[in-house]
């Protein structure tokens, strides 16, 4: 009887231990992270997620701005030299330009604002 009795208990524990790690998952997925939080700030200010490309391909922009997650490119005319690094993660605020694009696949702009993203 006693080994019945201990092996009841084992699994009691053992249920309770394991449906306390699934609360301690759950309410943590309810907090966002400080990463979230500042993301959500960038966005609500009109920022948006960027990467800086570099192309050395003829009739092609030299550093264009890629948006994060989308197929669109930006030619920033006055990106500064410190940003001008292949993958350089950015946040970024631009007003589009009206004027011929100096290459096919992005839109010129002109970038309000820029800051490097700490990803």
């Amino acid at each position: 009887m006693t080994p019945l009795k201990f092996s009841f208990g084992f699994l009691f524990l053992f249920a309770i231990a394991c449906n306390t790690t699934k609360e301690t998952i759950s309410n943590n997925d309810d907090k966002p992270s400080v990463e979230q939080q500042n993301e959500q700030k960038m966005m609500a200010a009109g920022f948006k997620k960027g990467i800086v490309v570099y192309s050395d391909k003829e009739g092609d922009c030299p550093y264009t701005i890629k948006l994060e997650k989308e197929d669109t490119y930006y030619d920033p005319i006055n990106l500064e030299e410190s940003y001008k690094t292949n993958g350089e993660k950015v946040w970024f605020q631009f007003n589009p330009l009206r004027r011929m694009n100096r290459c096919v696949k992005a839109n010129p702009v002109y970038l309000s604002e820029i800051q490097k993203r700490a990803e």
